[in-house]
């Protein structure tokens, strides 16, 4: 087995498990919530736990890049991994959400396991294995996703939500520790500049490729986030006599990331034949079609089967942006380049949610599923105008040798 492709596989199983312990006891801090006596103004305490992890994310991300370009990205990987083990592990002995409020800002600050395997595989990757490698990791991350909310809540049902985070930290321990026994970082060239964010926002902003893709990362999470407070609610109503409601919401919410567990090495692979953008567009169109065509179906059977085939197309989207990415930068600049892309992810992550349940309240769950339709179809024409446009993102085999 060549480096690469080790350090494929060791990535692999560290980002499903990374991203399990996130999802198996993320979901559950409302109910974590109750359990340390927080009984007023609990969805506030709710909102505010997840808005924070993602604002600190945010404002990290960049630095962390910039810190990985210049050390490695390895020390990243293994940093966030550590970094989530001690704070999942004291979230266990939480006793009030102030100190679960500051618990999460720590996470959000630290955390990056699943940026850094991206920028590491997409600068120790042969190239014409990019993209595969990339939707690799994106069906990983999907992966955990699935797996974890369903450990997650049999955990907490049989043994509490306490032992539910003392279980994810241990599943991140082991992620960090493949990373430094079995992950190795090819000796490439290093930035040389002290670690700087708004150094790195100033070169970002000269890439013209670079914003691009970050601009089209930012407005797709924004879109499909619109949808993601209300899709639950929409699969209970669909069949309200259920008294599985949400068991059979999760099911249904657990589709999308089944396709797309299975269909993104496939998306991958043609990204590596005939480039990144068109597998971007395609993806970006199904994903408009699909999420419009989930508007006529009052049918729990018939919503999930569509919910299942977008999720076959919109799984090609953001492992194609991240090939852009590699793309679009050196080597000695990834780090920085994905450390503002997950910034850019969090923007969209953090206001996508605020729009979409005030346009529920406003009109009705109905209307939010047009209004994220016609995003995406408004995004799918935009990238279409912007790849017909010559140097706004890379070509097939076109790479960057040197930061722009």
């Amino acid at each position: 087995m060549e480096t690469w492709q080790r350090n494929l596989v060791v990535l692999w199983i560290g980002t499903l498990l990374t991203s399990a312990s996130y999802s198996m006891v993320v979901p559950f801090l409302p109910l974590f919530l109750l359990k340390i006596g927080v009984h007023s103004h609990t969805e506030l305490w709710s909102g505010a736990l997840y808005s924070a992890a993602f604002l600190a994310g945010a404002i990290a991300a960049p630095y962390w890049g910039s810190v990985g370009d210049r050390f490695g990205q390895k020390p990243m990987i293994i940093r966030a991994g550590i970094a989530l083990f001690i704070t999942y592990g004291l979230t266990a002995f939480v006793r009030n959400p102030y100190e679960l409020l500051g618990l999460r800002i720590l996470q959000g600050l630290l955390s990056g396991y699943i940026p850094g395997s991206i920028a590491l595989i997409g600068s120790n990757t042969p190239e014409d294995k990019v993209g595969y490698a990339l939707s690799m990791i994106s069906a990983a991350s999907s992966g955990g996703g699935i797996v974890g909310p369903l450990l997650g809540g049999t955990i907490a049902r049989l043994a509490g939500n306490r032992v539910a985070f003392g279980s994810a930290s241990i599943l991140v321990l082991i992620s960090a520790l493949l990373a430094i026994f079995w992950v190795k970082e090819a000796q490439i060239r290093r930035a040389t500049t002290r670690p700087s964010v708004i150094r790195a926002i100033g070169e970002a902003l000269h890439n013209r490729q670079l914003v691009t893709a970050l601009l089209l990362n930012m407005v797709v999470s924004f879109s499909i986030m619109t949808i993601e407070p209300v899709l639950t609610l929409y699969v209970t109503q669909l069949d309200p006599s259920t008294k599985n409601a949400s068991f059979i919401a999760g099911v249904v919410f657990s589709l999308a990331g089944i396709a797309s567990v299975i269909f993104a090495p496939i998306w991958g692979k043609s990204a590596d034949k005939v480039g990144f953008p068109k597998v971007m567009i395609v993806g970006l169109i199904g994903g408009a079609v699909w999420t419009l065509m989930q508007i006529p179906f009052h049918n729990v059977v018939a919503f999930a089967a569509i919910r299942f085939v977008y999720g076959m197309f919109f799984c090609a989207v953001y492992p194609a942006i991240n090939g852009l990415i590699v793309r679009s930068t050196s080597q000695s600049f990834r780090g920085r380049a994905f450390g503002l892309n997950q910034t850019a992810n969090q923007i969209g992550n953090t206001l996508g949610p605020l729009v979409g349940g005030a346009i529920a309240d406003i009109t009705s769950i109905h209307g939010v599923f047009w209004v994220t339709g016609a995003l995406l179809a408004s995004v799918t024409c935009a990238a279409i105008t912007v790849v017909r446009k010559p140097g706004m993102l890379p070509s097939v085999n076109e790479t960057h040798h040197t930061a722009r």
